[in-house]
């Protein structure tokens, strides 16, 4: 600051991750859209929640806010697994450490923040917050918990990609508007005392219903996903009853729509900010995992419109793409190239899904009117261009730089999207030239695709293709393999527990991954996180969009006996039949816990 000649900063961030100056960190986005838009901006990462709060009170001051960026990935996830014990190390934070930051720091950080500043304004944001804007089931409480609002005294949150709110809420401040004159912003949450509904909102069912009924709140995330996918959204209302005590009992919750996806003009200007794309120099010799994944990758493009039902990209992010133009693209490659340490090789030119680029409706018409969270489940919608020509041409530009000796693909691609054969010719063509573009010139060896399972009945609450078409691209990828002389894998992703799968299913699975040879790697045992259909499924027994009864695996035991035939080639059966369950010794933790759950 004295550097700068400031004698304050406009606004001050709390940030759960360590600072890195790169595209890929929402601390460090945020950070460099205001300071484009003209604030003076400080960012204190990783503060110490204990003792005095040092870390809280040695900036002072803010002119305009607080703001709170709790993390790139929900800090429950970050920290423990499916079955929760603690991950073997925090990805966001220097030399993989835990401790650095608090469960929930949403709440955390604003609880100090108001007990020191009481008078600030606090503004939420981020992955944590934005996936608990209203009633939400949380496995790690094993609870049913209100809008994150109710327990994190925040001003206001901001959910989504939070560029284009967070520079209108700073507008209004440093226009000498008070916090409460930001209701109205596109993309926010707050909760009133008493509101008066409009014709075109959607009143939820109550907190305190949603408590009282599983099935009102499976009624309620319908509308939630709905609306978080549509471009032109309606206005969320949700009471909260007589549940929270520091409001009123007629306290609503409040979720305006969100902003229109961003233009490729939009998104070039973020991603074309002056990052240094480096962490900050206090973490010098130390390891960040995370950036060491994205270090030498680009990202392309924005949003998902997969749909899949235990995914939170599209509540985050939304379904609609927003692409980066080509020369944005290529300018940071130019930038990647220059990095110390660069060695000639991209480990990802990607997106949420790989293989979305460029892709949208043909009549944007019937799109501003869909509700569909998903464009290709049940089926590819025929009004979806899924023409890869652009894409194609992103890779070969990108491979022509001097510089670049390889550009692979580390994000999962659709092959579904691949394999659909639509009236357009020209469409065809280029999702056949994108596939043997993509194994012949951008596999690093093994590519990662995620059937996710084998049994239709889970796939179709998945929101996934049918297996057989896993079958069918795995005989192109090894075709093409045998024509173009190469010797590469195909790795694929299964999950266990998922609601709607039994034993059986797992036993079925196992035995077809069997056949093809697969000793399983990239597996992962269902997590239930906020604001997922699947998650949804989990807590309520029900299908949001049918109200049909929906089985789920609950207790450790049942996950575990799931988990394992992933591992048949480990524990194998009595007389190697495979529809039974593996046989399995138990570790002492586990003893311990069936003890505990025992008693």
């Amino acid at each position: 600051m004295e550097l700068r000649g400031w004698d304050e900063v406009d606004i001050i961030l709390f940030s759960a991750d360590a600072y890195v100056d790169h595209p890929s960190f929402a601390n460090a986005v945020i950070g460099r859209t205001l300071e484009a838009a003209g604030y003076r901006v400080a960012i204190v990462p990783q503060p110490d929640w204990h003792g005095d709060f040092r870390d809280f009170k040695k900036l002072g001051r803010p002119r305009l806010y607080f703001a709170i960026s709790p993390g790139n990935m929900d800090s429950m996830v970050n920290k423990y697994t499916a079955n929760h014990r603690l991950r073997s190390e925090d990805a966001y934070s220097p030399d993989g450490r835990h401790g650095l930051r608090p469960d929930y720091p949403s709440v955390v950080y604003s609880q100090i923040l108001r007990q020191l500043y009481p008078d600030v304004p606090i503004v939420l944001g981020g992955i944590e917050a934005s996936l608990r804007r209203l009633t939400h089931y949380d496995y790690w409480q094993d609870k049913l918990r209100p809008c994150i609002l109710c327990d994190a005294p925040a001003d206001i949150l901001v959910y989504g990609m939070g560029e284009k709110p967070m520079v209108e809420i700073s507008r209004r401040l440093a226009d000498g508007l008070p916090i409460s004159a930001c209701h109205d912003v596109p993309q926010t949450v707050y909760i009133a005392n008493y509101v008066t509904p409009l014709e075109s909102d959607i009143v939820l069912h109550s907190h305190e219903e949603c408590l009282r009924d599983k099935r009102s709140q499976a009624e309620n995330f319908r509308h939630i996903e709905e609306q978080s996918n549509m471009m032109h959204a309606q206005r969320l209302l949700q009471p909260l009853g007589h549940y929270v005590q520091r409001f009123s009992a007629g306290a609503t919750v409040v979720v305006n729509p969100p902003y229109p996806p961003m233009t490729t003009e939009e998104l070039d200007a973020s991603f074309d900010l002056p990052y240094t794309r480096v962490p900050h120099i206090k973490y010098k010799d130390k390891r960040i995992p995370a950036y060491d994944m994205i270090k030498f990758s680009v990202n392309i493009h924005r949003g998902c419109f997969g749909g899949c039902a235990f995914c939170t990209i599209s509540a985050h992010q939304g379904k609609f793409i927003a692409c980066r133009s080509k020369e944005s693209i290529l300018r940071e490659v130019k930038q990647v190239i220059q990095m110390d340490g660069f060695k000639g090789y991209l480990s990802d030119l990607g997106g949420p899904s790989a293989n979305m680029y460029g892709m949208h409706g043909r009549n944007l018409n019937a799109c501003e009117k869909c509700k569909r969270p998903s464009c290709i489940n049940p089926q590819i919608c025929p009004n979806l261009n899924t023409d890869h020509s652009k894409l194609l041409e992103i890779y070969r530009a990108v491979d022509a730089l001097p510089g670049i000796k390889k550009s692979f693909i580390g994000s999962g691609v659709r092959y579904d999207l691949l394999l659909y054969r639509s009236k357009d010719e020209k469409s065809n063509k280029a999702a056949m030239e994108y596939t043997r573009e993509l194994i012949k010139n951008h596999v690093s060896g093994r590519l990662k695709v995620a059937p996710e399972h084998t049994s239709d009945h889970v796939l179709r609450l998945m929101r996934k293709p049918s297996f057989q078409q896993f079958y069918e691209f795995k005989r192109i990828f090894d075709r093409i393999n045998r024509e173009e002389g190469l010797n590469q894998q195909i790795i694929p992703y299964f999950i266990s527990s998922h609601p709607g799968c039994h034993e059986s299913d797992m036993a079925e699975l196992a035995r077809l991954t069997r056949q093809m040879g697969y000793k399983l790697e990239q597996v992962q045992d269902f997590t239930p996180t906020p604001m997922t259909v699947s998650t949804e499924m989990f807590y309520t027994g029900y299908d949001p969009y049918t109200l049909e009864p929906v089985y789920a695996a609950h207790s450790q035991d049942e996950k575990l006996a799931q988990r394992d035939y992933f591992f048949w080639y480990k524990n194998k059966p009595a007389h190697g039949d495979y529809r039974t369950k593996p046989r399995r010794e138990e570790s002492k933790d586990e003893k311990r816990g069936r003890h505990r759950r025992n008693r």
